[in-house]
């Protein structure tokens, strides 16, 4: 079985460039689970109902998010569209898991591909250099040990690397992948780890590489040079996809490999 993990979507052009590359990448792999970042799908900042049905359209099968999954308020609601509702796409746009009880939406999901075999995927924030939310570890061996599916992946989306692949050691064997997302840059630290969990530290921004991790050059250059407010805009040229391949035994959910891509326009 093989699972692609599109990177964070930044804006109109990595939309843009998902469109361009889902379907061929898709074919060509044999993929059967979709999974794709889109907490900056959204201008850069945050996710619309409207975008994540788009992301739906275009074949994805769950979307992750992260710190800016509030930017647009209007998913809050979206996500309280859920309740009582089985078939809402809206279980499958998750929010990190260890946000505290309460919060609206769900940071795990479970289903079955069209092949019929059952999945999992977790959804996760770390707490260095960022807000203090739940232990990202105790939630994500709460969540493992009530999952019935044998094949699950988890988005880290945190800052530091030590975090992520920390969380991927804790989990070693006890998940098919853990890959992390929030930094934009795209890592070449792939690997599948002793017992069978294969990890990537970050797989890196789908949006303008022609940019500062999304952002327009000089809005950026402006912050550190002035240290004065300012809006941030999302780049727009040199467009990039960015995701993994993840191969694995679907009756154990042990990776045998993961592959690293970034296609351009």
């Amino acid at each position: 079985m093989r699972i692609l993990f599109v990177g964070d979507i930044f804006g109109s052009p990595g939309r843009k460039i998902v469109r361009e590359h889902i379907h061929h990448v898709v074919e060509s792999n044999s993929i059967e689970l979709v999974v794709m970042n889109a907490e900056n799908a959204a201008g850069g900042f945050g996710v619309t109902p409207a975008i994540a049905e788009e992301l739906f359209e275009l074949g994805a099968d769950v979307l992750t998010t992260g710190n800016h999954v509030w930017d647009k308020k209007e998913i809050i609601e979206y996500f309280n569209s859920a309740n009582g509702n089985p078939k809402s796409f809206a279980h499958r746009v998750l929010r990190p898991a260890n946000y505290p009880a309460g919060t609206p939406g769900s940071g795990a999901y479970e289903g079955t591909t069209r092949s019929g075999v059952a999945y999992g995927v977790i959804n996760l924030q770390g707490r260095v250099f960022m807000a203090t939310n739940d232990d990202p570890f105790r939630k994500a061996n709460e969540l493992v040990s009530a999952m019935k599916s044998k094949v699950i992946l988890i988005d880290m989306h945190a800052e530091a690397t030590s975090e992520k692949m920390a969380l991927a050691y804790y989990l070693d064997g006890r998940v098919t992948a853990v890959v992390g997302t929030h930094t934009h840059v795209p890592t070449a630290d792939e690997r599948v780890l002793p017992n069978g969990t294969a990890y990537l530290t970050d797989v890196g921004m789908s949006g303008p590489y022609d940019s500062i991790i999304g952002v327009e050059k000089e809005l950026v250059l402006n912050r550190f040079l002035t240290n004065m407010p300012g809006k941030f805009e999302a780049a727009k040229n040199d467009p990039k996809f960015a995701a993994v391949v993840i191969e694995c035994d679907p009756a154990t959910g042990k990776a045998s490999s993961i592959k690293r891509l970034l296609l351009g326009e």
